[in-house]
């Protein structure tokens, strides 16, 4: 009985442990939880016809220790079993606080920072393109800082090895999910 009732204690101490700073935000003018998503950032593929231009997303509050942060833009209801990788980003500098629009296609990252793999198997933003018919998919922005400078990972890592070094490294994330359907 004695043990079982530490185990309540150690569940309470590793989820405090995990807790995220709430001044850490990501965010975009481009793509807003709760509005549509314009044809702007809409894949122009797979029967869609947008222009495929990566948002403008902006953050703050990094926590103190971050030397670098990874961006990734996932299709949790993609018809996969492993979901849907639109976008990766790595080795974003600390100082940076944004990324502008369009800079998914061969903009100008931050000085340092480089564009892994989608799920197409390039580097590059792709964007929203869920099946016609299909129920609204839900795209998960994450922005993860973390303790490393940068992922020794090279150009053709697997977007799920940089989420998995990503994990490892991370300090705090900051998210925000939009859905898209047609």
């Amino acid at each position: 009985m004695k043990n079982f009732l530490k185990l309540p204690a150690a569940l309470c101490l590793l989820a405090a442990s995990t807790a995220w700073p709430a001044g850490f935000t990501l965010s975009s003018p481009d793509m807003v939880p709760g509005k549509p998503v314009a044809a702007t950032h809409i894949l122009n593929a797979f029967g869609c016809t947008g222009e495929n231009k990566s948002p403008r997303l902006a953050w703050s509050g990094a926590p103190a220790g971050t030397k670098s942060f990874v961006l990734t833009i996932y299709d949790l209801d993609a018809p996969s079993d492993s979901g849907w990788w639109h976008w990766v980003v790595l080795d974003i500098p600390a100082g940076a606080t944004e990324l502008p629009a369009a800079v998914g296609l061969g903009g100008a990252l931050p000085a340092g920072a480089r564009e892994g793999r989608n799920d197409l198997g390039k580097p590059g933003f792709m964007g929203p393109c869920p099946p016609a018919g299909d129920k609204p998919h839900r795209y998960l922005f994450t922005l993860s800082a973390l303790k490393v400078d940068k992922l020794e990972l090279g150009d053709d890592a697997t977007p799920a090895l940089v989420s998995y070094m990503t994990r490892l490294n991370r300090i705090a994330k900051a998210s925000f999910t939009v859905r898209h359907g047609r």
